[in-house]
């Protein structure tokens, strides 16, 4: 996790964007914030934070635009807020590219565990080695340690890229950490639950939307053909 990471803050409440700031910076992150969404652009495009932390509801350009424009030329952690925790506003957020989302009101401690929640997979992305149990002898392994094969899908799980065809693919860190999982359980059927826990760090399984949004985004770049969904049970891998 980045040393007093940088977070962009944009929320168009005064009040609760300068509640957030002040609770965020005790917390030891640096904040850069703004009130509406094309401010938003502007100052992500200055300063490139380590995190963007979004409400939905913005003047000038919403996060959902927002959330979209950044993911033109980023994979930087995305948490988005909404006010309701309307079905729609969160559905909308994660298909725009965001890694998770609060419902407001909420308090602070919740909002610093998801933050550093997905931090952590930024560093997991830049430095850690592969996921727990994917390894060398995994089925289909390319014969160069650390490349997994799933037909013509290929995971360098020592440099953690992933390609198909030759061609690299860009996932975020979260899509990334979630692709990992699965590979290290090819074949094995996993609970939305499980994949939260795993992947999201979340204790709790009552909302599995994130998952679900994540697996389609994830099925999109890599291709649907690699994900199985298994009805009653998540989804699994194929061999």
């Amino acid at each position: 996790m980045p040393v007093e990471a940088r977070l962009l803050l944009v929320e168009d409440d005064e009040v609760i964007r300068d509640m957030l700031q002040v609770s965020l910076e005790r917390y030891g992150f640096t904040v850069h914030a703004a009130g509406d969404g094309l401010t938003g652009l502007e100052l992500f495009r200055e300063h490139r934070p380590d995190l963007l932390l979004l409400d939905v509801m913005l003047p000038e350009l919403d996060g959902i635009g927002l959330c979209r424009r950044v993911r033109e030329t980023s994979t930087v952690p995305i948490l988005m807020m909404s006010a309701r925790g309307d079905a729609l506003d969160v559905i909308s957020g994660l298909e725009s590219g965001a890694d998770d989302y609060v419902v407001k009101p909420c308090e602070s401690a919740v909002v610093v565990a998801r933050i550093r929640s997905l931090l952590r997979r930024v560093s997991f992305a830049a430095q850690s080695p592969p996921a727990r149990g994917v390894q060398p002898s995994a089925p289909e392994q390319a014969g160069t340690q650390g490349l997994l094969r799933f037909g013509d899908l290929c995971i360098d799980t020592d440099g953690l890229e992933v390609s198909r065809e030759g061609r690299l693919i860009a996932l975020t860190p979260t899509e990334l950490r979630l692709l990992l999982e699965f590979a290290a359980h090819a074949g094995t059927v996993l609970d939305r639950g499980t994949l939260l826990r795993r992947v999201w760090e979340h204790e709790w399984d009552q909302d599995t939307r994130v998952v679900d949004l994540h697996v389609q985004r994830l099925r999109a770049k890599i291709g649907s053909e690699f994900i199985e969904t298994v009805r009653g049970f998540g989804y699994k891998m194929r061999r």
